[in-house]
């Protein structure tokens, strides 16, 4: 799976701004700290289904470019992003629990109106944009 840095840049009255020093146009924003890096995924992602992405620059690449340290000096910070490929075909995994803790799954995802498979997914999901 690549990643992408995002540069973060945040003043106290206004929402995160997400940026991506590697592809020019590509733009978030977050209203809260917990959800940057879930809101840059989603750019990256809609960004990479009509656009070809270039290679992900490594962290000394970025650290390179003048402008990326030109914001880190003024507040801003990186993060990384995964690209998670909108490639929404399904597929059946056939995967192995304790029995203590598939029950705590199927409990869980019945509370919250999901299948099972739809609960693990979105634990993934969550899991991997974290």
């Amino acid at each position: 799976m690549q990643h992408y840095f995002a540069l973060i840049q945040h003043d106290d009255d206004s929402a995160y701004g997400i940026q991506f020093p590697d592809i020019g146009g590509v733009y978030s924003a977050s209203d809260d700290a917990d959800s940057i890096v879930a809101n840059a995924v989603e750019a990256l992602r809609l960004y990479a289904e009509d656009m070809e992405l270039p290679s992900p620059s490594s962290h000394a690449e970025i650290m390179a470019n003048e402008s990326v340290r030109a914001e880190l000096a003024k507040g801003a910070f990186l993060v990384s992003v995964p690209l998670i490929d909108n490639d929404t075909g399904v597929v059946r995994a056939n995967v192995t629990f304790e029995r203590g803790l598939l029950k705590a799954i199927d409990e869980t995802a019945k509370a919250r109106g999901l299948t099972r498979a739809a609960f693990l997914a979105s634990a993934a999901r969550q899991a991997i944009e974290a």
